[in-house]
């Protein structure tokens, strides 16, 4: 009788599993919704890796949790992460994708228990199409928006962006002849040293004197030999 060579299933790799959580304040404890996740973990025969947990507010841009586990990810320490709910791991629609975006490329899937989203599978990937494309949508009004709002500004002349910067170059150019320093001289005109140093170019080029052609003598001269 030949020997089975068909690969036994639980010989196959578990995929390994990171677990991430947040919570808004100290008083409340991610333990409560750890456990969802361990579970779901334990029910798809996941090896759980990691777990990381931040204590910040949702609109906080700075979550060292997050910050370890997308390093790991990087690294290739697990397959998939599972979060509670798509909220807890994104600032916003934009971070939140951009997220999913890196981990996809990282070929790590992505898992929420609340709204069951699985990216490894057809119907997590097409949520997730949808999703950049509302966001997309979103991205495309605001800009409409913004240029129709600069375009009724200039109907109602109105000025768009920066107000014109007022220079006294003649005051500056008078305290840099009477020693002043450019830091000093710009202190005074509340300006940048930049702002000075252009002046004082400026008014350097505009006195530099137009050296003539070297060849405008040999040619003139040819001329009037010819002639």
């Amino acid at each position: 009788m030949g020997q089975n060579t068909a690969p036994n299933q639980n010989d196959r790799r578990l995929k390994r599993a990171a677990l991430y959580m947040r919570v808004s304040t100290v008083d409340q404890h991610p333990e409560s919704q750890f456990h969802d996740l361990r579970q779901m973990a334990e029910q798809r025969g996941y090896e759980i890796v990691a777990e990381y947990v931040d204590r910040v507010s949702g609109t906080k841009p700075r979550r060292p949790g997050l910050g370890d586990l997308m390093r790991d990810a990087r690294r290739g320490r697990f397959d998939v992460v599972l979060v509670w709910a798509s909220d807890r791991i994104a600032r916003s629609v934009k971070h939140f994708l951009e997220v999913l975006d890196e981990l996809n490329r990282l070929q790590v899937e992505f898992i929420s228990f609340r709204e069951n989203i699985d990216t490894g599978g057809p119907l997590g990937r097409a949520i997730i199409v949808i999703i950049a494309a509302i966001a997309e949508l979103e991205r495309s009004l605001i800009v409409e928006r913004v240029k129709a709002g600069m375009r009724r500004a200039r109907l109602e002349g109105r000025h768009i962006g920066r107000t014109p910067l007022t220079i006294d170059r003649e005051a500056i150019l008078s305290e840099r002849r009477q020693g002043h320093s450019i830091r000093t001289i710009a202190k005074n005109h509340r300006i940048s040293t930049a702002t000075i140093q252009r002046v004082l170019k400026d008014k350097e080029t505009a006195l530099k004197p137009v050296q003539p052609h070297p060849y405008i003598g040999v040619t003139q001269g040819v001329e009037r030999a010819a002639s």
